[in-house]
């Protein structure tokens, strides 16, 4: 199996609590998700994400092409990180840490992602045309939300 690494790096200038409040409420997925997906969480979201937290979405992979999704919060340190696996879902492996750091009055987001493709070769053919740039295009969504939200642009 082989697997993929994607990682993206964002500055905000924000604190780490307003921050933390955002990204580590469940319900804020929709904003920071591509429209284009058609995400919809099908689960009961507590206020605050929790490790052992499963979350049940569905999102559509192709057009017309629709899949239910569930990850587990796997791990939780408050104002540090917190790490989202995949259950069940389109990929045959991936594995999503986000790391917040402080840095003066700004706080820097690293994401760090581990992902693997069903179907061996023609996976990583899809992967090389297709599936990350899709990724790519998803973090890009992701980002400028986030840097409107956070920074005003």
């Amino acid at each position: 199996m082989k697997i993929y690494k994607f990682q993206r790096k964002q500055l905000f200038k924000t604190s780490l609590d307003k921050l933390w409040e955002y990204l580590s409420s469940p319900k804020n997925l929709d904003d920071i998700t591509l429209k284009e997906l058609k995400f919809k969480i099908t689960s009961e979201l507590p206020v605050k994400m929790y490790a052992g937290q499963l979350i049940v979405y569905k999102i559509q992979i192709l057009p017309f092409l629709n899949r239910t999704w569930v990850t587990e919060i796997k791990n939780v340190i408050d104002m540090e990180y917190f790490i989202d696996e995949q259950r069940f879902g389109p990929y045959k492996f991936w594995h999503h840490q986000h790391k917040l750091e402080k840095s003066g009055n700004n706080v820097i987001m690293h994401d760090f992602i581990h992902y693997a493709i069903p179907f061996g070769i023609l996976g990583q053919i899809l992967n090389f045309f297709f599936i990350r740039k899709k990724l790519e295009n998803i973090f890009q969504y992701r980002f400028d939300y986030l840097d409107k939200k956070f920074n005003g642009k």
